[in-house]
């Protein structure tokens, strides 16, 4: 399984704040960038393992959807290590969607309840980072205008103003007002090939969640030639629901309040030697 370090750009925070600032009022009626400290994320509605998302931050991208599409290669499934710190046990605080097989809804579980690991199938596009406290980007936005999600508003907009010096960034946000089109997959893997986009959608089960919905987005601006996913954005709620994030449905009333940071480094791990473009919304 190889890996490959690349060094991202890393643009200062206050010149990011002024980049996403113009780049969201094309998308946004309302929006407010600011450099704040991070708050507690131990605390609802975010309930995280550590305070913030600060230090030495990087991202991971693992596998890819060429494992999962056309067919699943179930030789790939692999641990995740997690390290310890000085004073505290590996902590996993995931939670999983699946389809509940009594009525077709949503069935959302914390991991830790079903399962003592840490592994993974697949893909994974990861950020980490010591979990510190300090400076990051809060970001609110209200009232979309445009038609692209939030995630892919931030990742055009740094693309367009950073050109080809990738820039990857990582963090959290919550959908505060309205809802969201969601999808979860299947029970079961797809016997037949699935070989397109619309394939692809016809075996995923999609759902509108509302808010509020804690969101885990990892996007990067531009591929480096790693056969990136550059954008992906999962979900959790408190009461039931969560997935993988598309956009908002409701862009008269929706409102997010962010924070990021960028990170320093992209980890690619076991790169699929065989590729191709779609199954990657």
């Amino acid at each position: 399984m190889g890996c490959a370090e690349y060094s991202f750009h890393v643009p200062s925070l206050e010149e990011l704040v002024g980049v996403l600032q113009k780049g969201l009022k094309d998308n946004f009626a309302d929006v407010q960038v600011s450099l704040v400290d991070c708050p507690d994320l131990t605390k609802e509605p975010f309930t995280f393992p550590v305070k913030g998302i600060c230090g030495k931050t990087r991202i991971a991208e693992v596998g890819g959807v060429p494992y999962l599409l056309p067919f699943v290669k179930k030789e790939k499934f692999m641990p995740v290590i997690q390290t310890e710190s000085e004073h505290k046990p590996p902590v996993n605080g995931s939670y999983f969607a699946r389809v509940n097989p009594a009525d077709g809804g949503c069935l959302l579980e914390k991991y830790s309840e079903k399962h003592h690991d840490f592994g993974c199938a697949l893909l994974a596009n990861l950020f980490a980072s010591e979990g510190h406290s300090g400076k990051v980007i809060e970001v609110k936005a209200k009232r979309r205008t445009g038609k692209l999600n939030f995630v892919t508003c931030m990742r055009q907009t740094l693309e367009k103003h950073y050109g080809d010096k990738p820039v990857g960034m990582g963090g959290t946000f919550i959908i505060q007002k309205g809802k969201a089109k969601t999808h979860i997959m299947p029970t079961e893997f797809s016997s037949c090939p699935l070989n397109s986009d619309e394939e692809v959608n016809k075996w995923l089960r999609f759902y509108e969640m509302k808010a509020p919905l804690v969101c885990l987005p990892v996007f990067v601006s531009r591929d480096p030639g790693f056969d990136l996913r550059l954008e992906h954005t999962h979900c959790f709620s408190h009461h039931g629901e969560g997935g993988h994030y598309h956009y908002d449905t409701t862009p008269d009333t929706v409102e997010y309040l962010g924070y990021f940071l960028p990170a320093e480094f992209l980890y690619r791990i076991d790169q699929p030697k065989e590729t191709h473009s779609f199954g990657r919304d």
